[in-house]
């Protein structure tokens, strides 16, 4: 059978290992695993949350509201926007995706940094746009201009932070770069980790409302996937002037997020003290790993996000990835990035210990 000949350059996406295999593969309970590969947060969502959700699981045979209008209400009030200016994916991927769609085409050329989220290749290449790359792999802003001044782009992401890696750009050398792009090329600026990276340093922090008030070619997007404590709701945002949210509206399907993920977002953002405190945990936890990486004689990526990047200096990463596994902690083995490092989601502080422990047998 023939397929559309984009796809034949298509990765598939390769998601961290679920618990459900290390049980299969390896007979270790599921209660003792300690999964650290997909930067969830360990601390999960408030009660108040999961009450919630668990309420509206009744009228689970009841399609959402498709307009999305608490939701949307309720980030316009967070952000100081207009709910005109939102549009809510199941994920935020799905909000890059209906970027990709709604501006892109074969021949069309998208920017990324050149280690950064894997899905920006992949919705690009279905489309048959060509992916131009910065050399450094982590966000370097004049190899971005170098490159966009030479071939110009029909979209620019920039991940801030940055995943796989952890780095993030400043705010302000973000908006000085904002300023020499042409209206015409859309700027997607990810900001699925932000509460972190705001958390950690003011200076990382976006203002969404700021940003698309002065360029009218920008689209943030955020998640409640990592802060808030809801990966398997798959909800996630794009906030963005009127014009460009409309044209997504035509390329987003109905009902693209479910009645549950709905009530859980919604609850959530009445819950921020939750989340600051998932965030503060995070970074006492995350100098754990510092220390520990430092007292073995391992560099790392300064992080700005939920989870820190090791590399496996005098190891395999491959090899150490996969002795964890065997102990029941699962990360992220960074060899298909060309990295010999392992990215590990910061835990709880017993799971971190955990680690810890397991690190010190594999590695002697």
């Amino acid at each position: 059978m023939i397929f559309n000949k984009s796809l034949d350059n298509v990765s598939i996406y390769e998601a961290g290992k679920p618990i459900e295999l290390v049980v299969r593969e390896y007979g270790i309970q599921p209660h003792e695993i300690v999964k650290l590969a997909s930067n969830e947060n360990p601390y999960g969502t408030c009660d108040a949350v999961a009450d919630v959700i668990a309420r509206k699981a009744v009228n689970a045979f009841v399609y959402p509201d498709d307009s999305m209008y608490e939701l949307k209400e309720a980030l316009a009030k967070k952000y100081a926007i207009e709910s005109n200016n939102v549009v809510i994916g199941a994920g935020s991927d799905q909000v890059i995706e209906f970027c990709i769609h709604a501006k892109c085409h074969e021949g069309s050329k998208v920017l990324m940094a050149k280690t950064t989220f894997a899905m920006y290749e992949i919705y690009a290449k279905q489309v048959g746009a060509t992916i131009l790359k910065t050399p450094s792999d982590a966000h370097n802003l004049d190899e971005f201009r170098e490159i966009y001044k030479q071939e110009g782009a029909d979209v620019i992401f920039l991940c801030l932070p940055n995943n796989p890696l952890g780095e993030c750009l400043d705010a302000a050398d973000v908006y000085a770069f904002l300023d020499e792009v042409d209206s015409n090329t859309l700027v997607i600026l990810d900001g699925a980790y932000q509460e972190f990276a705001s958390y950690k340093d003011g200076a990382k922090k976006i203002t969404p409302n700021e940003v698309i008030a002065k360029h009218s070619n920008v689209i943030y997007l955020g998640t409640f996937s990592k802060a808030y404590g809801l990966g398997g709701m798959r909800v996630g945002y794009g906030i963005s002037n009127s014009d460009i949210i409309s044209v997504l509206h035509k390329v987003r399907p109905p009902f693209n997020i479910t009645t549950l993920s709905l009530a859980g977002a919604i609850e959530a953002l009445k819950h921020e003290h939750f989340v600051n405190m998932g965030i503060e945990k995070n970074f006492e936890e995350m100098k754990r790993y510092e220390e520990y990486a430092t007292s073995k004689g391992f560099r790392f990526i300064p992080s700005y996000t939920n989870f820190i990047t090791i590399y496996m200096d005098g190891y395999t990463s491959k090899d150490v990835a996969l002795e964890l596994l065997k102990k029941g902690i699962i990360v992220r083995d960074m060899t298909g990035y060309g990295f010999n490092a392992i990215r590990i989601t910061i835990g709880r502080n017993e799971q971190n210990t955990k680690v810890f422990q397991a690190l010190d047998l594999i590695l002697g």
